[in-house]
């Protein structure tokens, strides 16, 4: 098999940890997925996985050493990766001293502002990591996107414990009913991760789960292989006829639309979104950002709730629906 050596740091040198902070933070080589029993294929998609993680990491630790402006020397595309791990140290240290998410809050206003769908996804790393329901005590959350830190939930729960979430197909007993969709999302997005970006190991595990779970587990795919990437184009081809044929296409469009919103706000567009945006969206990248932006215009000052979430992305999809109808 494959494997690839982890570098202990992907960007600048931080400064020791000290007191509690020192003990939440994380050994550097907890990114390489090589240690975990994902499937390993050759060329770069491993190495984009792990990159990921590494970066996550280094933003964790960073906001551990007191040093969250360092996650602005990595390269662009790495950032908000490095955000959802400031996110999460924040959060985390948020719920042990019950500080009412001020932390998250000051990162949010300032470094982070950017980055706010990562921040939130590494929000509900960080629940997961405490082995927390995500819940909302924190001020002046984003009202809706505080649901992605749901998502974020059920990567993180997933990646710690990825023989029963992916092998046996559990789902946690602390999640509410109104979560178990959104945390479906995330569990997705880690299926992406765990088969390497291949569109038929993907399709194949997604076809274990009951019928009612694959419509967010490809919409948390979508969202993965244009945010994160690891695939070539003529691999995201095939994952979009996967998912027409198991009748979830619109779902994989809904995601990658939310992952090139996302990446817009965050800076320049990467290249492997760029490339994922017309395949996967069947739409250029402005488009399909578009979509998610007139159907949250759409919902009003007032959403908040996870039906709001939920109608969210239901008006994405039909933004695509009526692009794509014959």
């Amino acid at each position: 098999m494959d494997q690839v050596r982890t570098e202990p740091t992907p960007g600048p040198a931080l400064s020791g940890a000290r007191g509690l902070r020192r003990l939440l933070a994380k050994d550097p080589l907890e990114s390489d997925l090589s240690r975990r029993r994902f499937r390993h294929r050759g060329g770069a998609s491993r190495t984009v996985f792990t990159k990921s993680e590494r970066s996550y990491v280094f933003g964790y630790n960073a906001v551990m050493s007191r040093e969250a402006e360092k996650a602005e020397e990595l390269p662009e595309d790495q950032r908000p990766f490095a955000y959802e791990g400031a996110a999460a140290a924040c959060t985390l240290l948020d719920l042990l001293t019950l500080t009412r998410g001020r932390r998250l809050h000051e990162l949010l206003a300032g470094p982070a502002q950017h980055h706010r769908h990562a921040a939130y996804l590494g929000a509900g790393r960080a629940y997961a990591l405490l082995r927390l329901r995500p819940v909302w005590g924190a001020r002046r959350a984003h009202p809706l996107l505080r649901w992605l830190a749901v998502d974020g939930f059920g990567f993180q729960w997933s990646l710690s414990r990825a023989d029963r979430m992916v092998g046996e197909r559990t789902m946690p007993d602390l999640l509410t009913r109104a979560h178990c969709a959104v945390f479906d999302q995330g569990l997705g997005r880690l299926l992406w991760y765990h088969e390497c970006g291949a569109p038929d190991d993907v399709s194949a595990r997604i076809a274990g789960y009951a019928i009612p779970r694959r419509a967010d587990l490809w919409s948390g795919v979508g969202f993965a292989a244009a945010y994160t990437g690891g695939a070539e184009a003529d691999e995201l081809w095939w994952l979009t006829e996967r998912a027409g044929a198991d009748g979830f296409r619109a779902y994989l469009a809904q995601g990658c639309a939310f992952a090139v919103a996302a990446r817009l706000r965050s800076g320049e567009l990467p290249g492997h979104t760029a490339q994922a945006a017309p395949i996967l969206a069947g739409a250029d990248p402005e488009e399909a950002a578009s979509w998610t932006d007139r159907a949250l215009i759409a919902l009003g000052h007032e959403a908040h709730t996870h039906e709001d979430f939920r109608r969210w992305q239901t008006q994405t999809r039909g933004s695509w629906t009526r692009r794509h109808r014959y």
